[in-house]
């Protein structure tokens, strides 16, 4: 049975590395024209432009309101950076006619909706992983995925933890129980942490689970994700409201 909805925050990692890129837009591309998702959504991340705009509100104290738009506006930048890479895509900018068609394979860009009804707080705890999540409780649909450059969220031992509650994770990260992103550094900053800050508070409050899919492997895990492959042998994480 197609997927009648699926939307996807591509990351910053998978947008600034080509091969990455085209292996994750390739396997998107069949699960549409394999009429597996009717309606593919992307959603570009800020990059290495969002990080710019973080080091300019650093340096200058740029104030939280002009930082928080720039680096919205950064993921359209991104978005028009990936059509053109990829010509098939289709450029949405109006949410209504996003949420109305019924087949689609679209990147939709945030900055116009978002500064029209203003949504969340204007602070670097919300970044394009807390945008999808809320377009896509907007949209009407149960979940959202965030493509990375990881498995998903890994404990000490570096194992995938495939399903667990936001409670859990807020326990795992206050207790230092997640693998680092640098086996050499003792820094909790280093700790991995694929989502933002302000996530958690989202998936509770709008009951929308987050799944976690690695878009650099060789492996295809988005296609083994929505296949019918035993179940154990995929590889995510997912995030479940509680």
């Amino acid at each position: 049975m197609a997927t009648e909805v699926a939307i996807f925050k591509i990351g910053g990692k998978i947008l600034d590395n080509s091969k990455h890129l085209i292996n994750t837009i390739a396997q998107l591309t069949q699960l549409y024209e394999d009429n597996i998702i009717q309606k593919v959504i992307l959603i570009p991340g800020g990059g290495i432009l969002a990080n710019f705009v973080r080091n300019l509100y650093l340096e200058f104290k740029i104030d939280d309101e002009l930082a928080h738009w720039i680096a919205i506006y950064s993921m359209n930048f991104n978005g028009l950076e990936l059509q053109r890479k990829f010509p098939h895509l289709e450029i949405v900018e109006d949410f209504e006619y996003l949420k109305n068609e019924k087949r689609i394979f679209s990147i939709f860009l945030p900055y116009q909706y978002l500064r029209l009804i203003d949504p969340l707080p204007h602070s670097w705890d919300v970044t394009s992983d807390s945008i999808t999540l809320y377009c896509a409780y907007k949209l009407g649909v149960n979940e959202c995925f965030l493509i990375k450059d990881v498995d998903g969220i890994l404990d000490k031992n570096s194992n995938v933890i495939k399903e667990l509650t936001t409670k859990k994770f807020i326990k795992l990260k206050k207790e230092e129980n997640l693998a680092k992103t640098n086996a050499n550094s003792s820094d909790i900053k280093e700790q991995s942490k694929p989502l933002d800050a302000y996530l958690t508070k989202l998936i509770d409050l709008h009951k929308v689970n987050l799944i976690i899919l690695n878009g650099v492997s060789p492996n295809l895990r988005i296609l083994k994700y929505f296949s019918k492959t035993n179940q154990r042998k995929k590889v995510y994480s997912k995030i479940k409201f509680e």
